[in-house]
């Protein structure tokens, strides 16, 4: 799938296969590309006989929609990381996305194999294998191809987890993740009940939340562009379920007439998490002006201060289309 990287995923593959143990770390608020990408490299790892684990770098667990995913009730929140082995971190656009497991990781970055599909991951790995891609699974697929692991029902499961939210249900990628679907689809999948577990199942109080939100939204002109911004107090955020609050960034998508959708979730005050979406603009560059990171059409990043501080900011960062 990856005809230029094929040496690359080689020695990712040479070195994993070696190793005493490996230690396969998922970001924060782990999304079920980070959670599939992991389990399916770790039940990889099982099939090779390889020792292992999953970690996560928070003491909150995963949220109640990834319950589905095989593996998930294995992996290990917080704690410390174990010392030697080999540390792979998956879906982890930037180190500090690894949570309290960072100061392991700037100790030793030698150890650490960098796996990801964010373009403006800087690399904090001894080894960086950094693709651009429709998620980290298809990245993970083809890792366990060089691997020599031979798909089962649960790693297919994992691995179209990740495929099926991070392209949006098939709305943007490439021929590749239809490609992979096909072939994951050839175990047996109720790829009908795993979009609805990981992405559309929403309780009533969630829809409520989210109409209070889409009520407040607001349309800012800003160089030469439409920003729909809505905002998420930290009241609504810790009412509502990890899929609402991830669908609403598909409602300033979806505005007619809107260039950027902003969504801004105050994690407490004075500290929000923005996602960014855009078709026109180019986000990753914009999230990564400003401390954060991501894909061109879709970023995010952390903004300090008030919610008029972090507009203020966000706004100054957009690049110029006035005069195009």
């Amino acid at each position: 799938m990856f005809p230029k990287y094929t040496q690359q995923f080689a020695a990712v593959a040479d070195r994993i296969r070696s190793a005493a143990r490996v230690h396969v770390i998922a970001h924060v608020k782990p999304d079920a590309d980070a959670i599939g990408s992991a389990c399916a490299l770790s039940k990889g790892l099982d099939q090779l006989g390889v020792g292992n684990n999953v970690y996560i770098g928070q003491s909150v667990p995963h949220s109640d929609n990834m319950r589905t995913i095989p593996g998930v009730d294995d992996i290990i929140y917080g704690g410390e990381l174990p010392d030697g082995g080999v540390v792979v971190t998956v879906d982890c656009a930037s180190a500090d996305r690894t949570g309290t497991y960072l100061p392991a990781i700037s100790a030793d970055p030698e150890r650490v194999i960098v796996i990801d599909h964010h373009n403006t991951n800087p690399g904090f790995g001894g080894r960086n294998l950094i693709v651009e891609s429709e998620s980290t699974t298809v990245m993970v697929r083809e890792l366990l191809a060089h691997l020599g692991v031979t798909l089962d029902d649960d790693i297919a499961y994992c691995l179209y987890a990740g495929l099926v939210t991070d392209t949006g249900n098939f709305r943007w990628g490439t021929p590749r993740m239809h490609v992979l679907a096909a072939e994951l689809m050839e175990f047996g999948l109720n790829t009908r009940q795993i979009a609805l577990d990981l992405m559309d199942t929403m309780s009533a109080s969630d829809l409520q939340q989210m109409g209070s939100v889409l009520a407040e939204t607001q349309i800012m002109p800003a160089k030469g562009l439409n920003v729909a911004v809505l905002t998420v107090p930290v009241g609504l955020l810790t009412r509502m379920s990890q899929t609402a609050v991830e669908a609403i960034i598909d409602y300033a998508r979806a505005l007619e007439g809107t260039d950027v959708g902003v969504v801004l979730k105050e994690q407490e005050k004075g500290n929000w998490a923005v996602s960014l979406r855009s078709t026109i603009v180019d986000v990753s560059a914009v999230a990564a002006s400003l401390g954060g990171g991501g894909h061109t059409a879709a970023a995010g990043y952390t903004g300090l201060g008030t919610r008029e501080d972090v507009v203020r900011d966000l706004l100054a960062a957009l690049p110029d289309v006035s005069q195009r």
